[in-house]
């Protein structure tokens, strides 16, 4: 929508094809249908997030950066609020929102939106170095540009089914396996399911593999009925996907991260004075629905007075609030992670046009590429950004730009 918006706005005919009946359909549902469009993080933040290959979109950032993106918005009527973790939502709490602005921009800049037309292939001409345009059903668009923004795998639900990739392969273009990123973690201990819905905020969450730390992430996490969710996880989740042995792998959760371990032992002496049985006073230490796992966890009755809590017994308990383990069996499948890892080789894309470098007159924009980042708005604004690129520099051509 960016990419062809943007085309537009530079004088092109443009055409966008989006095979589902509506468009926007993944947008729809960022941020639980509330829509985290972006982050309010500072261009070397943004670029950090994506990793090795943020620097690639150092280019797209600094010419349509997250600051443009809210300002394009308020003026369409969304106006954006920021919370926690610099993630930028719609004040109306409605990813929507964001779809129905954006298409009503479109229409009036006089794009030609078809729904419920897929693509089959692109059309190139002198030994596949020239864009031609697009094959549907029914024959062939032709075009002096076309912007290539099918997404990844994750999710294919709303249409992002890898298409594109093929596209790309077919004429020349070098595809980095996509696999799932950004997706929940599975555990082994059958009494996860008892957390399910579970909110855990500020607290610290470490990725072990082979006995060894790989990563850690401080926020907000969420139990569910297979195992664990949530911001932190989700960006704990790259490192474990990229792990070559998954075999050993556990997660540490520190459930009181803001305090020594010393600290703790010195407050549970002190309480530990009193009479009153060791269910009533876990109240005082964690959420309610944790108490009964943690209990049974502990090894200690619940209805042991804290008078009789052994030294050893006590140990146990400070052990489980700064290192309670869950061992990781997996990740979540492509149908639920948020993005793809992988994609288009960036070597064959200019970073200043995200124009093809093998095939003339073929752009490419957001997840179709070999970038992804942490949760927190910054995939999409990736998506926003390379598109408003790749539309602003496919707008050269003469005959219509279409976009799918």
């Amino acid at each position: 929508m960016l990419a062809a918006g943007k085309a537009a706005e530079c004088g092109a005919s443009v055409v966008l094809l989006e095979k589902n009946g509506i468009l926007g359909r993944k947008i729809r549902i960022t941020g639980k249908g509330r829509g985290n469009i972006t982050n309010t993080a500072d261009l070397d933040d943004f670029i950090a997030a994506f990793g090795p290959n943020g620097k690639f979109l150092y280019g797209a950032f600094s010419r349509f950066s997250n600051q443009d993106l809210i300002e394009l918005l308020e003026r369409l009527g969304v106006p954006t609020k920021v919370e926690r973790g610099g993630r930028v939502f719609p004040q109306s709490d409605r990813a929507a929102d964001v779809v129905s602005a954006l298409e009503a921009w479109l229409r009036e800049l006089g794009v030609e939106i078809r729904t419920g037309i897929k693509a089959i292939e692109l059309r190139t001409s002198n030994g596949k170095s020239e864009i031609e345009g697009v094959r549907v059903f029914g024959g062939v668009m032709a075009a002096d540009a076309v912007v290539l923004a099918t997404g990844g795998i994750t999710y294919p639900r709303t249409g992002s089914t890898g298409d594109g990739y093929q596209w790309a392969a077919e004429v020349g273009h070098t595809v980095i396996p996509p696999s799932p990123s950004l997706s929940a973690l599975e555990v082994q201990e059958p009494w996860v399911s008892q957390l399910q819905g579970l909110s855990l905020r500020n607290v610290t969450a470490t990725l072990h593999a082979g006995g060894k730390k790989v990563s850690k992430e401080f926020g907000e996490m969420l139990f569910t009925h297979f195992g664990v969710s949530g911001p932190i996880i989700l960006t704990l989740s790259k490192t474990y996907t990229k792990l070559e042995d998954k075999g050993n792998v556990c997660l540490s959760i520190n459930l009181k991260p803001a305090v020594k371990r010393e600290e703790l032992d010195e407050r549970l002496i002190r309480d530990f004075t009193q009479t009153r049985q060791f269910k009533n006073y876990l109240p005082e230490l964690l959420p309610k629905t944790l108490i009964p796992v943690f209990t049974q966890l502990s090894g200690i009755p619940a209805d042991t007075p804290l008078n009789r809590i052994t030294a050893l017994q006590r140990r146990r308990i400070i052990e489980l609030l700064t290192d309670f383990r869950l061992t990781i069996n997996g990740a979540r499948s492509a149908d639920e992670a948020i993005v793809t890892a992988g994609g288009v080789s960036l070597k064959e894309i200019d970073p200043r046009t995200m124009e093809s470098k093998l095939v003339r007159g073929l752009f490419f924009a957001g997840e179709v590429m070999d970038i992804d980042a942490v949760t927190g708005g910054f995939n999409l604004q990736a998506a926003f950004s390379t598109g408003w690129v790749a539309g602003e520099n496919a707008a050269r051509g003469k005959r219509p730009v279409s976009v799918e």
